[in-house]
């Protein structure tokens, strides 16, 4: 039978996505977890494979479209000799997913195969051509078999631990399968888009159509303005020791081709910041605040038309050095799209630098479900009173903390910028 390829959701984010590149032609026979396409999602572009076996009889939408709609049919898969033109069953709409992605079965997993309520008499089951030929050879009854493939179609693993007799029926009805998170859907509140294209009508412009990561940034970031309760903590910091320290670091770690950033300092800083400061840890999760162990730090990355936030995990257990390669090829694979999603979700705590840009100070904005992000500025050559009460300059940066006031109140806050700031005025206690 004809069977329908629909778009997946290919992270928890995902609604809609561009189908970015074909790997298989019309006619080229298909196995299970062959990869048969690359789809760009709201962040990145992933490999997408197929989970039964057949022909691609017909692709229905052409590489390069953009706005996919996760659970719109993109392809047609069918058995040696059968036409793409037979309609597929009519079924709940469910994407074919990776294998990482899986949907969470409806009943324990057992070594046998699920067995299913007796069908009724004539009605018609679907299978995959491989999985018939395994039932055949075994003596399976496939109306016996709860098919795990799209649209509730048998495939290879439901039939090769199943037992030729059939189960005996039973009543009870499988659980849901629990819908994906979606991103917010609600664009930024503003005037329409009639009304904004009248007010420039004879002017010059530009029309540039929203992708998927500038609707998501979009929705996500309106999001947690609306609903997270921000505050703002603001230090300075004296950056000579750091500065000092690192270039020392650096020459001694030239041979090995490493040199490491004012950034590695403030991402080491701050994830010991969280041990010391276990309470401030944390993370809102709806109707309560999950208090991490570990401390995965998050760092924003400016990537073309958008950003990513990679997580660097066990922050706190790690060398300098390893900070700093990690990040490095975080980042490198950030700009070409090619992180993972376990790569840059999670987290309880983020920063966001642009000192580096030369801006002094900013404020950050929360990226949910994160407590808190720390907003760094350029370090600045300022006049300053020393210990002694003499004036002198040192260099100073400024660094702001946008926290979430339902996870971290006022002076938890306050003790956790306090504990960064020490780090990264004494750094060579970070090493201890």
């Amino acid at each position: 039978m004809a069977v329908q390829i629909l778009m997946p959701a290919l992270s928890p984010t995902m609604e809609e996505g561009t189908l970015a590149k074909w790997l298989v032609k019309e006619g080229d026979t298909v196995k299970s977890g062959q990869i048969i396409a690359e789809i760009e999602t709201d962040k990145a572009t992933m490999e997408f494979e197929a989970v039964d076996e057949g022909v691609m009889g017909k692709i229905l939408i052409a590489e390069g479209t953009a706005g996919v709609k996760v659970n719109t049919p993109i392809a047609v898969l069918v058995e040696e000799g059968e036409s793409a033109d037979v309609a597929p069953a009519p079924a709940p709409a469910t994407a074919m997913a990776p294998p990482a992605a899986a949907a969470p079965s409806a009943a324990p997993a057992a070594p046998a195969a699920a067995q299913a309520a007796p069908k009724p008499a004539g009605a018609r089951v679907f299978a995959s051509p491989l999985a018939r030929r395994i039932a055949a050879e075994k003596g399976l009854d496939l109306a016996q078999v709860q098919g795990s493939g799209p649209h509730g179609r048998i495939v290879k693993a439901d039939v090769e631990g199943a037992k030729p007799t059939a189960a005996k029926p039973t009543s009870a009805v499988a659980a849901p399968t629990t819908p994906a998170a979606s991103a917010p859907s609600a664009m930024p509140a503003g005037p329409s888009t009639e009304t904004v294209l009248k007010m420039y009508q004879g002017r010059a412009y530009t029309e540039m159509a929203l992708d998927g990561m500038r609707r998501t940034i979009a929705a996500r970031l309106t999001e947690a303005k609306q609903t997270i309760p921000h505050f703002y903590l603001r230090r300075e910091v004296r950056l000579d020791a750091l500065m000092a320290f690192r270039e020392q670091l650096n020459k001694q770690l030239e041979s090995r081709g490493v040199k490491l950033s004012v950034n590695d300092f403030i991402i080491k800083a701050s994830a010991l910041a969280l041990q010391a400061v276990p309470d401030a840890n944390a993370v809102w999760a709806g109707d309560r605040i999950l208090k991490l162990k570990p401390s995965d730090v998050a760092v924003a990355v400016a990537i073309e038309g958008g950003l990513f936030t990679p997580v660097l995990k066990d922050a706190d257990q790690k060398s300098l050095s390893a900070l700093s390669a990690e990040m490095k090829d975080l980042a490198t694979r950030a700009k070409t799209k090619k992180l993972a999603p376990h790569e840059y979700q999670g987290g309880s705590f983020a920063i966001s630098n642009l000192g580096m840009m030369g801006i002094e100070n900013f404020d950050a904005v929360i990226n949910p479900p994160h407590g808190a992000i720390l907003a760094v500025g350029a370090g600045i050559k300022k006049p300053v009173v020393m210990k002694d009460g003499s004036i002198g300059v040192a260099t100073v940066m400024s660094m702001t903390l946008s926290v979430d006031h339902r996870v971290i109140d006022g002076a938890l806050g306050a003790q956790l910028m306090q504990a960064i700031v020490e780090n990264l005025e004494n750094p060579m206690a970070m090493l201890a």
